[in-house]
């Protein structure tokens, strides 16, 4: 499951248990992401805090299936297949359209975003993800301008940014461990989004 130790849920005590209690899925189950912090239960709390505000708060403005799309684009772009997995089921709960949400993997996945059933704003903000992800050194203000010109304010754009670099944060933390899927129930997540502290997995 992963190349570091890591502690079941079965067998964690004080602080650790404590954390594992607030984002247990069904039976206990805790995804394997989280798993790799169980010997620093801080970077679990500091990553499952900024996971639940980016993409799963109420204040934001942006619909959940589409940061949902900026995610799973992102993990296919840092060639992350387990966040790709796991974040294309959320996607595919949100936007509640079967047949769109695939046609959606397709054009991720053949890396033709334009062939997609997004509007010209949506494909624009994926293109924002794809550079920022790809080569972050060249981003220039005109990146934003472009943003903002077809309709999305500052706070929407600042939404997309951080879905983008939260992404890049658990891609690495994922491939840089060895993280895998097994055992893991795919796309789990803590939708509860009226309650930042509800980070209960679903």
């Amino acid at each position: 499951m992963a190349w570091i130790k890591t502690i079941s849920f079965a067998k964690a005590t004080g602080r650790l248990r404590q954390l594992y209690e607030r984002i247990t899925g069904p039976d206990n189950n805790v995804d394997n992401i989280m798993m790799m912090h169980s010997l620093r239960p801080n970077t679990m709390e500091g990553h499952m805090a900024i996971y639940k505000y980016v993409l799963h708060h109420s204040s934001n403005s942006l619909p959940k299936w589409f940061l949902e799309t900026i995610g799973t684009y992102v993990s296919y772009l840092n060639k992350c297949d387990y966040c790709f997995e796991h974040h294309f089921v959320g996607l595919k709960r949100d936007l509640m359209n079967q047949e769109r949400a695939r046609a959606i993997r397709d054009a991720i996945t053949t890396d033709n975003i334009e062939a997609a059933p997004l509007d010209t704003k949506e494909v624009l903000a994926l293109n924002y993800a794809k550079k920022l992800t790809l080569t972050p050194a060249k981003m220039i203000e005109d990146d934003v301008k472009k943003l903002r010109t077809v309709g999305f304010d500052d706070g929407e754009i600042l939404e997309i940014n951080q879905v983008i670099a939260y992404f890049a944060y658990a891609n690495r933390t994922v491939l840089g461990l060895g993280c895998s899927l097994d055992g893991d129930i795919i796309g789990l997540s803590p939708n509860n989004s009226n309650d930042p502290t509800d980070w209960t997995h679903k």
